[in-house]
């Protein structure tokens, strides 16, 4: 199981982060990034799985599919955001976190206007 892996890592990374901010707290950070790096390595292949579903039932889909490409997008950008925000918050940088999740919302809304438009449209066609 994966997850026994990732709570296995993670907890002994938070041990070494202990140890190592009594005596060279600015080695912390590299340990953190370097414990985050190897957890999306031991998730990587179900997260390509996914992929591969999505865009399997996107090949499918005819009108759809630029929309499931999109929504794709958004997702990663969700994670991605949230992984360069908690190396921000674990090297004590939170203002720079926060810039960095205020820029992906942005974006993410940006990315979204075409499926909003496009189901503002359908309800108006719905609507006498």
């Amino acid at each position: 199981m994966e997850i026994i892996k990732i709570i296995g890592v993670a907890i002994l990374a938070v041990v070494i982060i202990i140890i190592i901010k009594q005596y060279k707290p600015e080695f912390a950070i590299y340990i953190s990034i370097i414990t985050s790096i190897i957890i999306v390595y031991f998730v990587i292949d179900k997260f390509s799985g996914i992929i591969n579903l999505l865009n399997n039932l996107s090949n499918k889909l005819n009108s759809g599919q630029e929309f499931l490409k999109i929504l794709m997008k958004i997702t990663g950008i969700a994670f991605l955001t949230e992984f360069a925000v908690s190396i921000c918050q674990d090297a004590g940088e939170s203002a720079i976190g926060s810039k960095i999740d205020f820029g992906g919302k942005i974006i993410i809304i940006a990315m979204s206007i075409p499926i909003i438009s496009s189901m503002l449209e359908t309800v108006i066609q719905i609507l006498p």
